[in-house]
């Protein structure tokens, strides 16, 4: 009977996983509960505009299609019997194990405050992306409606809650949208005159960066007409704009990048986890108890050489070839891998046109030529030459003429008050 192993999430751990699975002569389940994989750094782009939804997702079952050793399930996972080795589906089914691999990722996480995701969505999934861009636009179009200066001013004021990479990259891209590409399209209002603020309740943004790369991109974000607050949390936050500290900003478009949280896979897995969730794992990426079960990614608490891995893309994906290497020395006998060390490819983000920070051990990179070699990176991670060619020419043509290319309204915001 041929090892049967089960990999839980299409995302870049458990895709690596599979991919280094090839030829093992295993009979591979993977189960998602969304039928695509996703290049999440990305994801703010199409948030955005500037980029459409099929430029950074592809079908799992169309990556699949020439494995006839992995069967793809659409289906959300419910539960794990470790002690049977099965995993329950939301339709009762059970998939037996005898290799569980649980890359599930991560959630936002609102420090307690979960009825603030309603007014202000994070940013994780293709459908995060387009709401936020439904009410970026949204709000542009009702206020180019609104006959009162207030309301008009609050629809004009975005937040972007927390000034990590995703925080700082969502801010520049919305000065950008407002700054270079719609002006000129409204008749009643001056999209130049729209208000982003960048709100950190830490000292300072991107705090995984040396304080050199910060204070380039703090200066680089001001100069595109973002307003930096940092030093002072959110406290409260409603559909009628967000509270810093005491101060009120009416703002009716809010988006959340402050925080994560792993899925529940440590929940369903009965394993010892950390405050954000993420299961305890060992050197081999195992759960301590249990060599049979492997968790990677963001739902995991890796370290590697005394520090924590970073929940990043490289990461997940470095993690996904370890196991897959672990598996096949199991299936043939051999000695198992060195424990496994982290390959740190570096931080990066970009701040907006022209404008990016790239920290590599020793050696920092900003402006115009470190923006080129973070889009030639990401370009290059990406899934095949046809979404490569894409990007490429979205890119190169909102850089020669400002005009993003995703730019649909597709349907009312749930969320949204009519």
């Amino acid at each position: 009977m041929a090892h049967r192993i089960v990999v839980i999430g299409a995302g870049f751990g458990g895709l690596s996983a599979v991919l280094g699975l090839k030829g093992q002569g295993c009979e591979i389940t993977l189960i998602d509960q969304r039928n695509h994989h996703l290049f999440q750094p990305l994801l703010y782009q199409v948030a955005t505009t500037v980029l459409a939804t099929s430029d950074i997702a592809w079908p799992v079952r169309a990556l699949m299609r020439k494995r006839k050793d992995v069967t793809t399930l659409l289906a959300r996972v419910v539960g794990i019997d470790r002690g049977q080795k099965r995993v329950t589906l939301n339709d009762g089914s059970q998939i037996p194990y005898d290799t569980l691999i649980v890359a599930t990722g991560a959630r936002h996480a609102y420090f307690g405050k979960d009825h603030w995701e309603s007014t202000a969505p994070g940013l994780k999934t293709l459908e995060d992306a387009t709401t936020i861009r439904r009410r970026l636009l949204l709000a542009f179009e009702e206020a180019e409606a609104s006959e009162d200066p207030e309301t008009r001013a609050a629809l004009m004021t975005f937040a972007v809650i927390g000034a990590g990479p995703t925080g700082v990259e969502l801010a520049g891209m919305i000065a950008e949208l407002a700054h270079r590409t719609l002006p000129g399209e409204f008749r009643r209002i001056d999209t130049t005159r729209a208000r982003i603020l960048l709100i950190e309740a830490g000292p300072r943004i991107l705090p995984s960066f040396s304080e050199p790369l910060t204070d380039y991109a703090a200066g680089a974000l001001t100069r595109r007409g973002v307003e930096l607050r940092t030093g002072t949390p959110v406290t409260d936050c409603s559909e009628e704009g967000v509270t810093i500290g005491t101060d009120f900003v009416p703002a009716r478009t809010v988006i959340w990048a402050a925080g994560v949280q792993a899925s529940p896979a440590g929940i369903w897995l009965g394993a010892e986890t950390d405050r954000a969730g993420r299961a305890m794992v060992s050197a081999q990426l195992t759960l301590p108890d249990d060599p049979a079960v492997f968790v990677l990614g963001d739902t995991a608490h890796v370290e590697s050489e005394g520090r924590m891995v970073p929940g990043v893309a490289p990461a997940a994906k470095q993690q996904g070839d370890y196991a897959a290497r672990v598996i096949r020395a199991r299936l043939s006998g051999k000695e198992p891998p060195a424990p496994f060390r982290y390959r740190d490819m570096g931080n990066l983000a970009t701040v907006g046109r022209n404008a990016a920070v790239i920290e590599f051990g020793r050696y920092r990179l900003r402006g115009r030529l470190a923006w080129w070699f973070w889009g030639i990176a990401h370009i290059y991670f990406l899934i095949g030459a046809r979404s490569r060619l894409l990007v490429s020419i979205s890119w190169l043509w909102t850089f020669l003429w400002g005009q993003s290319s995703a730019r649909l309204i597709t349907q009312r915001d749930p969320w949204r008050r009519d």
